[in-house]
């Protein structure tokens, strides 16, 4: 079911979106208002581990408020829902396919999130995950730069992405991070079950994160400038993967 981007203000707002289910990327809570003033609001929330907790000054949710009346809690809730890694993998077995993943790892910019969305439905990748804190979430944005194609990829947000790639070793997947140091993209094996993780645009993939992973996949450049985008960079080595998963 999609959901349009809301911003939910109040206790019992944010309360009854946690308990319904609904996707919510960012909650904001009073800074001092004191835990037993909230406590049903975090009861809800722990069993919601991928929402983003804040707490912040008043001043900043009276600017964040378009009622006014935001009692010390304002909710961000997703455009879209989110899927589980699971329903991800089920994907993959009910289309008899070698899982392959793309994992992002920071990415910040919605366009890239989108564009990634988009190459992933394309080149066959059976979904995205995402990381829950200082990352994109799936916004208006996010779903028109994919042009449609959020509707029929999923995507899921981890709190953790170094964790979810050992879980996800331990279901036979294997792991290329994208990385200018690494071994040229052609030379890699990329069949079977895979997950490609692509890095922050700035920083690029964390060194705990590409430590988990098998292999380091670089892009041969022939240019003055040694960087590409992280959502060209994604669609360059995905097709690398279908090429050699493919059968001419």
């Amino acid at each position: 079911m999609r959901y349009t981007e809301q911003k939910l203000e109040g206790k019992n707002a944010v309360t009854e979106a946690l308990r319904s289910g609904r996707s919510v990327d960012r909650l904001f809570l009073l800074e001092g208002g004191g835990e037993h003033a909230f406590d049903t609001i975090l009861r809800e929330l722990r069993k919601h581990p991928e929402t983003k907790l804040s707490y912040v000054r008043k001043e900043r949710l009276d600017a964040m408020s378009e009622t006014g009346k935001h009692q010390g809690a304002i909710a961000l809730c997703a455009a879209y829902d989110y899927a589980s890694v699971e329903d991800i993998l089920s994907e993959a077995e009910k289309k008899g396919e070698p899982p392959f993943l793309i994992i992002l790892d920071g990415i910040e910019d919605p366009h890239n999130l989108g564009a990634i969305i988009r190459t992933a439905n394309l080149c066959g990748a059976h979904g995205v995950i995402i990381r829950a804190d200082r990352a994109v979430g799936l916004t208006p944005v996010v779903a028109k730069a994919s042009a449609g194609a959020i509707n029929y990829t999923p995507v899921a947000k981890v709190r953790n992405i170094s964790r979810t790639i050992e879980e996800l070793k331990k279901r036979g997947l294997w792991f290329a991070c994208a990385d200018m140091g690494g071994e040229i993209m052609y030379k890699l094996d990329l069949k079977g079950p895979i997950g490609l993780v692509i890095g922050n645009e700035g920083r690029g993939v964390s060194e705990l994160v590409r430590k988990k992973c098998d292999m380091i996949a670089s892009i041969p450049m022939k240019g003055d400038i040694d960087s590409l985008n992280a959502s060209v960079a994604c669609g360059v080595l995905c097709y690398e993967i279908v090429r050699q998963r493919s059968e001419f």
